[in-house]
C-alpha cells in the first residue's frame, strides 16, 4: 500500500512539472510601445509610451495557450511635444489623472501559420473595455550573453479612439484635426522567469 502511495505521489509530481506554467516578464529596455494617428488627414503624428509592464503565462513552448496581461502608464505618453502631451493627458483624451493606466488582458492567442499568430483580448482605456485583435509575429527564443532566456514578439493593430472616449476633435474646413483610428506597433522582448 505504501509503495502504491509513493508511486502515485511520484506520478503526480512528474505531471505537475510537465504541466508547470512558464512565466515571462517584459524586458522594457529592449521593448517599445508606439502609436501613430493622422493629423489633418495629410500626415501622421507618432508617439510612444515610456512606461509599461507585461507578463505571459504559458505551459506550451509555442505559446498557443498563453495568458497575456499588459498595462501602460498613460502619464508616460511622449509625442516629442510637451504641449500636445499635456493635452493628451487631459480629459479631452485619456484623463490620465482619473484613468492612469490602459490595460489589456488576452482571451486567446492562436497560431495562424509558422511564426504568425492572432492575439485577441479586452482593452480598457479610460473606463471603456472593448474586444481587440492584434496580428503578432513571434520572433523566436534566444539566450543572451548572461544565460537569460528571451522571447520576442511584434504586435500590430489599431483601435478607434472615439469608441474609448477619446473624443476631442476640431474640424478644419470639414476635415478632422485628429484621425479616429490609432495604429499600434508593439515590439516586446520577454525574460523567462527563473
Amino acid at each position: 500500500m505504501t509503495k502504491k502511495i509513493v508511486s502515485l505521489f511520484a506520478a503526480l509530481l512528474v505531471a505537475s512539472f510537465s504541466f508547470a506554467q512558464t512565466i515571462w516578464k517584459s524586458d522594457n529596455a529592449h521593448s517599445n510601445v508606439k502609436f501613430s494617428v493622422a493629423h489633418l488627414m495629410i500626415s501622421e503624428v507618432e508617439g510612444n509610451f515610456k512606461v509599461f509592464d507585461g507578463q505571459i503565462n504559458s505551459k506550451n513552448p509555442d505559446f498557443t495557450d498563453a495568458d497575456i496581461n499588459f498595462t501602460v502608464d498613460v502619464n508616460s505618453i511622449n509625442t516629442d511635444n510637451e504641449m500636445r502631451d499635456k493635452h493628451l493627458k487631459s480629459d479631452d483624451f485619456f484623463n490620465a489623472e482619473k484613468f492612469p493606466q490602459m490595460k489589456f488582458k488576452s482571451t486567446s492567442f492562436k497560431k495562424v501559420s509558422g511564426n504568425k499568430y492572432v492575439l485577441e483580448g479586452n482593452l480598457t482605456v479610460r473606463d471603456v473595455t472593448k474586444k481587440v485583435k492584434f496580428d503578432v509575429i513571434h520572433r523566436g527564443i534566444q539566450k543572451d550573453g548572461y544565460g537569460n532566456v528571451k522571447a520576442g514578439f511584434k504586435a500590430t493593430g489599431s483601435i478607434n479612439r472615439i469608441e474609448y472616449g477619446l473624443k476631442w476633435n476640431v474640424l478644419t474646413e470639414g476635415v478632422n484635426t485628429v484621425g479616429e483610428d490609432v495604429a499600434f506597433v508593439v515590439n516586446l522582448e520577454f525574460n523567462q522567469a527563473k
